[in-house]
């Protein structure tokens, strides 16, 4: 499939912290190995807050899944970088190296102005990644893919939802997903990621991943319904093209074939 052909990259990621990191600059002195800074650090937060989700300054991502869409808006392919190995410096590099050689598609996310491309950024910086064409320093502000309201070059579903955080979307990716008849979470949720990796259950993660991002890509064409650019029969036969898509990988993956178990259609009311 030429690259020119994909005209989106719809994805999410999956991380889990760096405990070394967490050790060192949280419990300087302490000699805590990174498991037990981890595991200390998560019941400081769950004290706090309520929940033990570790910030993302302190976070490495370990899965991440492309969705590649065509400019027709039709489903072409689902990846997970470095699936194999979960290496997080070779996620990062294939990510911003995958977006350069596509001629960079617009990028597509739930909530990914606030978590994703924050930690693709602060990794690129750790890996010494250069990444010229993002930030773009000679254009002005407003050209700057990075520019928080340039949403030509990454359309974040979460503010779009939210007109920038104008409101609050309680029940996030998962409640948008099941109003249009999508799985949303079932049996993994964000806050699980952690253990699943600490257990070594990597596979699960990439499946966690792989519907998340499949929910994120049927709610991005619904907000194309709002937005006027196709109709809800159009929709209706896109979606049915993905079906079809995943039905054909669903037998050599267990991910998407509990997708489509808990796959649910959407039904007008008028």
């Amino acid at each position: 499939m030429a690259a020119n052909d994909t005209r989106y990259f719809v994805f999410d990621i999956e991380s889990v912290a760096d405990g070394d990191l967490v050790s060192r600059l949280r419990y300087p002195g302490d000699g805590l190995a990174p498991g037990k800074a981890i595991a200390k650090y998560r019941r400081e937060l769950m004290e706090e807050n309520g929940k033990d989700f570790i910030p993302y300054t302190f976070q490495l991502p370990i899965s991440l899944v492309i969705a590649k869409v065509a400019k027709d808006l039709s489903l072409q392919d689902l990846i997970a970088l470095d699936e194999k190995q979960s290496r997080p410096h070779e996620i990062v590099r294939l990510f911003w190296e995958g977006w350069r050689k596509y001629q960079r598609p617009r990028l597509v996310t739930f909530n990914g102005r606030g978590f994703d491309m924050p930690l693709l950024e602060l990794c690129a910086f750790r890996y010494g990644i250069p990444i010229p064409d993002w930030f773009a320093e000679d254009a002005r502000n407003f050209d700057q893919p990075r520019y928080r309201y340039n949403t030509g070059a990454h359309f974040d579903l979460h503010e779009w939802l939210t007109n920038t955080g104008a409101a609050r979307f309680v029940g996030g990716l998962s409640l948008a997903a099941n109003l249009i008849g999508k799985p949303g979470k079932t049996e993994v949720a964000g806050h699980m990621v952690q253990d699943l990796w600490d257990e070594g259950k990597t596979a699960e993660i990439h499946d966690y991943c792989r519907g998340d991002v499949l929910d994120t890509y049927f709610i991005f064409l619904r907000s194309r319904v709002l937005a006027g650019d196709i109709d809800l029969k159009r929709e209706h036969a896109l979606i049915e093209r993905a079906r079809e898509w995943i039905e054909s990988r669903a037998e050599e993956s267990p991910g998407l074939a509990r997708y489509l178990a808990a796959w649910g259609d959407w039904r007008s009311p008028f």
